[in-house]
């Protein structure tokens, strides 16, 4: 380091492995691979790039927009994105805040913008990928074949959700800060594993403003999106393990750590800390899903698994076994204890697996002497690639009309959401408009608050009553006079309904119907 002093860093074998493989002449498999890999990935992101151009519409995104909305409008003091109320929140992320900085300056279209933040982050997960493999293998299809396998290697059924990298969930995810965020993980692993391995040579070791720099990146993943960046975390521990550092490393990744908690605390938008404290409050509901039919959406993921045992056979801190096991533990304490949002954390499990499975394919996990184990790694990777691509074929939906899709993939298609641009002729910004469900969470998109948010939100105190409230407010047999005074107590200027439930209610008045039988009412 700075003061010269002898450092011992021993990296496991498994990297060295991978390169000792690249040298030996290909088998027919892995020759085949090395062609054909970086040609299906081209395809691949090729889909995923068409995709940006139309930006599906799902879930969270109207959030996202949201967030953007408030930034435009107030960078230094937005406000909750979702409700009329002035909170913190932690969808004001750095991330956030550099695209709302540009959407207020330049001023385009919110979702011109989240299609900005869909092509910086898919490129910034590719370069990730490919950086962080190279760390593992010197293959020259190991990048292309990692990338198809965190695409493709997941299971049977199709399953969606931010910080998950299968394709049809990428697709609806892309424009998300958790694609972003997934992006710089990979690129921190990449940074931290040639930083350990410059420690070695004392001539070229890293100083300390390169450490305080890696900090200062792991507080940034951290505050861009939580989840990803517990996952971010457990791979630069990892990381750590696997380097057997000495003593004198080790300070100085003190030094990182304390840079980053710094950062974390200094975070003007949002108390970073205070998240701790989020645990059972609405959350673990939401998440419950994601520990349920594990066979059906992560059965492939199997495979890497068992790709794992011969790289945990031959060092024991092997980074992707390290890896693998931290994962599996923080999903496994969140079983036990009934905090199913430590289920967010499966890409930990998950990415380490698919990984194995790219890099036992192209001969990190075999020499040149057993290509017979090398072909056999590369037939269940492509068979298992095939399967998931199979899967996941609906998402060709997303860029080729339904009609023209063979009728096995159209029947596989899922339509995205259409958005509530029908509202915006009535609907102004900053306009209170009570919604619940899928509403809630798209309607703040376009400008308008809701009673309740569309998602649990720590940091608002009353959430319990704007729930309560809003449930209220749709039950049939609610008085008109309870919801006289809903719409007092919270400004309600609009109310937006699924299937005409409200038409009886001579405090309302209909001005629009939508999609899917919504119609919007006026208060009177």
């Amino acid at each position: 380091m700075g003061n010269g002093s002898s450092v011992t860093v021993r990296f496991s074998s498994s990297a060295a492995s991978g390169r000792a493989g690249a040298s030996g002449a290909p088998s027919p498999p892995s020759a085949a691979g090395r062609a054909t890999a970086p040609v299906v990935a081209g395809l691949v992101l090729g889909l995923l790039g068409l995709v940006v151009v139309r930006l599906p519409w799902a879930g969270d995104l109207g959030m996202h927009a949201a967030t953007l909305q408030r930034l435009r409008h107030s960078l230094l003091d937005p406000g909750n994105p979702l409700v009329d109320a002035d909170t913190p929140s932690p969808y004001y992320s750095p991330w956030m805040v550099l695209l709302g900085g540009l959407a207020k300056v330049s001023g385009p279209d919110v979702f011109a913008v989240l299609r900005l933040a869909a092509v910086a982050g898919l490129v910034l997960l590719v370069t990730g990928v490919w950086r962080y493999v190279r760390t593992l293998s010197a293959h020259p299809a190991a990048p292309a074949l990692a990338l198809l396998s965190l695409l493709l290697l997941w299971g049977t059924t199709p399953f969606a959700w931010s910080g998950f990298l299968g394709l049809t969930s990428l697709a609806l995810t892309v424009a998300y800060p958790s694609t972003f965020t997934l992006g710089l993980a990979f690129h921190f692993w990449a940074s931290l594993t040639s930083v350990l391995r410059r420690a070695a040579v004392p001539a070229v070791a890293a100083g300390w403003g390169v450490w305080a720099g890696l900090g200062v990146l792991w507080a940034v993943i951290l505050l861009c999106h939580q989840f990803s960046g517990v996952v971010a975390s457990a791979g630069a521990v990892a990381t750590v393990v696997a380097a057997r550092a000495a003593r004198v490393v080790w300070r100085q990744v003190a030094v990182a750590v304390a840079v980053g908690v710094v950062v974390l605390w200094a975070w003007p938008y949002y108390d970073f800390f205070a998240l701790f404290g989020a645990a059972g409050d609405g959350l673990e509901p939401v998440h419950r899903v994601l520990y349920g039919q594990l066979a059906p959406r992560y059965g492939l993921v199997l495979l890497g698994v068992a790709a794992l045992v011969p790289r945990w056979w031959r060092d024991r801190r092997d980074p992707l076994v390290v890896f693998f096991l931290l994962g599996v533990v923080i999903v496994g304490a969140g079983w036990v204890s009934g905090h199913y949002s430590f289920g967010r954390a499966l890409p930990a499990a998950v990415i380490p697996a698919q990984l194995a499975l790219a890099l036992a394919a192209v001969g990190a996990a075999a020499g040149a002497g057993r290509r017979w184990v090398r072909a056999g790694w590369a037939v269940l990777l492509g068979g298992a690639l095939v399967a998931g691509g199979w899967a996941q074929s609906g998402a060709l939906g997303y860029v080729v009309p339904r009609d023209a899709l063979p009728g096995a993939v159209a029947d596989r298609y899922r339509a995205p959401w259409t958005g509530y641009g029908w509202i915006t002729p009535w609907v102004r910004y900053g306009d209170v408009v009570m919604a619940q469900g899928r509403a809630a969470r798209q309607i703040p998109a376009y400008g308008g608050y809701t009673v309740a948010p569309g998602y649990p939100d720590f940091f608002l105190p009353d959430e319990e009553r704007r729930v309560a409230v809003t449930e209220v407010y749709f039950e049939a047999r609610t008085p008109e006079a309870v919801r006289r005074g809903v719409e007092r107590e919270y400004g309600v200027r609009w109310v937006v309904d699924r299937g005409g439930g409200l038409l009886g209610d001579p405090g309302l008045r209909v001005v629009a119907r939508g999609s899917e039988g919504l119609v919007l009412y006026e208060v009177r």
